[in-house]
């Protein structure tokens, strides 16, 4: 909790009494998240405020691979504010940089003060208003002053095609250039992927390490390429990283891009401009003892495997709210169906506990691939002998690599296979297939679970998010189990995507890795995404129909199952068929018997006694 001068300090500036906010932090918490934990994403609901205690929080936006930082968030910084304003979501997400502990305070505790104590919610929601228009002006002003300037001037680059001009203000050079005229295929470039033009840093900036300690390139160089990939890794330049995703050439005009951007920086760094290569060059500097062919794969390696945790965290938060609907569940007894036909009773919790874990196991699917992708081959340059590299290059590149980046890579055991065999893209695609394939499966149910309401299953009610139809009016589709569904679909076609890019692989390289690093960039990213949805538009929200669920289970034929060992199997096969017969319930016909009482009856009936009979 905060110290008492804190609080004062605090609740002057918000216009109200000490003892008041006091009283409404005390009706907080404080929550400990460890580093890398999303606490809320872009687009989910606002569900409470946030000061930070202890540690340090990023505020970012941006759904889809390329994020911006908006803030950063230190010991005393209150987020979330909004939350006494209105119940719109949230517009960007927050992420846990180190360890941190949060003070929450629910948005429970606002809504009963506005009506308890009206005076004092306008006071707090008067500074609320005026911190936002702080930083909405600052926003504003940060607009203005970083927007693109007009282009005034111009330089000239050359490669071995001929000379090209080049707007100033482009940190790209001529190759970037050509590349952008010959692939305008997906819209999609490599900026849309943060993890990845980060990658491409941590492998440049370990290259210049490794060449500067061996001695083949110039300290005073090797400085200014490691400070520019630094700005790079901090989110600079960015924008700059302008190469379509699907493109020709194994990666080469990837390569070229992140090498003539990190030049033109080293340069301006160095106090020359933009393009006077003699000083510092994109090949012979930034691209020092490197091919595309182990760059390029090894980049891709190190931004899938931070890809893919970004997308098994948002697995782990869907886990966790199956797991707690499981619980609130535990009581709600079911029928069980196989193939689509009455089974056995179950519990609702015991179906939502399966589904739990499945995703768990689908998160270690995808980890356990992405192990493999520790394996790089870094020192291979063209074909994996390493020519025009210096001897050791290899071993201490990837060891710069691993301190740069923090994952543990390692040289693979035979740099000539690593560098033509694709297989660990392959695998992981499968891994990601095996999880979506598991995904929508969950999805399916919940579909039919919620089917009705009047001539469904309509054992679940799901949270309603829109209304359903422009023709039949009062309709709710269950649209976040078809969109998670529809993200899978993707997700499995992409599978046939990558295994026919890894077949393509022929002698020495793979020409189709763009293609591959596409699919699965945009594959873990759709992945992450639609688990965030589903948990927070959906699982959270679900509710159990009791009355049905044990409305089903009283008329099935099912039931007989449950009571055979009470009955016989005689009297439960004949009241089997009498109840297909007439249309009368198991239930009512064992009533109107007298084989038992409605009280044995129930107590057979309970979710102890039908779901769990040892």
């Amino acid at each position: 909790m905060f110290s008492p001068q804190r609080i004062a300090r605090l609740a002057e500036t918000m216009a109200i009494e000490v003892d008041e906010l006091a009283a409404i932090m005390g009706r907080g918490a404080s929550h400990s998240y460890p580093a890398g934990t999303w606490l809320f994403h872009e687009s989910t609901p606002r569900l409470w405020m946030g000061i930070v205690e202890e540690g340090e929080l990023e505020i970012v936006r941006g759904n889809h691979g390329s994020t911006t930082r908006l803030a950063t968030l230190r010991r005393g910084s209150a987020f979330s504010e909004g939350v006494l304003l209105d119940d719109l979501p949230h517009s960007a997400s927050a992420v846990a940089m180190t360890d941190v502990r949060v003070w929450l305070i629910p948005r429970a505790v606002f809504e009963a003060l506005r009506v308890e104590k009206p005076e004092v919610f306008y006071r707090m929601v008067g500074h609320i208003a005026r911190r936002l228009s702080g930083r909405l002006a600052a926003a504003n002003e940060h607009l203005v002053s970083g927007r693109s300037p007009v282009v005034a001037t111009w330089r000239k680059e050359h490669d071995s095609l001929g000379e090209r001009e080049l707007p100033d203000t482009a940190y790209y050079g001529v190759q970037t250039l050509r590349g952008m005229e010959n692939f305008p295929i997906s819209g999609i470039p490599l900026h849309h992927f943060g993890h990845f033009v980060r990658s491409l840093a941590y492998v440049k900036k370990a290259a210049a390490l490794a060449n500067k300690q061996l001695g083949v390139l110039d300290p005073v160089k090797a400085g200014a390429i490691t400070a520019a990939c630094d700005e790079i890794i901090a989110g600079k330049w960015h924008e700059h990283f302008t190469i379509d995703m699907i493109q020709g050439g194994a990666g080469t005009s990837t390569n070229m891009n992140a090498n003539e951007v990190i030049a033109n920086r080293a340069l301006e760094i160095l106090g020359h401009q933009k393009g006077q290569y003699e000083f510092l060059h994109p090949n012979d500097d930034v691209n020092r003892s490197q091919s595309t062919n182990d760059a390029y794969p090894t980049a891709i390696k190190l931004g899938v495997i931070l890809t893919m945790r970004d997308a098994t965290s948002a697995l782990r938060e869907l886990k966790a709210s199956l797991i707690a609907k499981a619980t609130e569940f535990a009581d709600v007894l079911k029928m069980g169906r196989t193939e689509n036909q009455d089974a056995v009773p179950m519990t609702l919790g015991q179906e939502f506990s399966a589904y739990a874990a499945t995703i768990k196991d689908g998160i270690r699917y995808i980890e356990r691939a992405a192990e493999e992708f520790l394996d790089i081959n870094m020192g291979a340059t063209a074909v994996g002998t390493g020519i025009n590299s210096p001897p050791g290059y290899a071993e201490l590149c990837t060891m710069h690599l691993s301190d740069v980046s923090g994952l543990p890579v390692r040289i693979a055991e035979n740099l000539v296979q690593s560098t033509q065999d694709s297989g660990p893209f392959s695998l992981m695609s499968g891994a990601m297939k095996t999880a979506a394939v598991q995904l929508s499966k969950i999805c399916n149910d919940l579909r039919w679970l919620s089917s009705g309401p009047r001539c469904g299953l309509y054992e679940i009610r799901l949270p309603a998010m829109q209304p359903g139809s422009s023709i039949m009016p009062g309709k709710v589709n269950p649209v976040i189990p078809e969109m998670v569904s529809q993200v899978c679909f993707q997700i499995i076609g992409a599978d046939v995507t990558i295994s026919m890019a890894c077949e393509a692989s022929e002698l020495e390289l793979n020409m189709a890795e763009p293609i591959i690093a596409f699919n699965l960039f945009f594959g873990l990213t759709l992945l992450r995404n639609a688990a965030i949805a589903l948990h927070t538009r959906c699982i959270s929200g679900i509710e159990p129909n009791r009355e049905r669920c044990l409305e089903y289970v009283r008329n099935s034929i099912g039931l007989v199952t449950a009571l055979n060992p009470v009955l016989g199997y005689e009297r439960s096969a004949a009241i089997a068929k009498e109840a297909l017969a007439t249309g009368a319930s198991v239930y009512s016909l064992v009533l109107e018997k007298g084989w038992l009482s409605k009280e044995q009856l129930d107590d057979l009936l309970t979710p102890e006694k039908m779901t769990s009979p040892r």
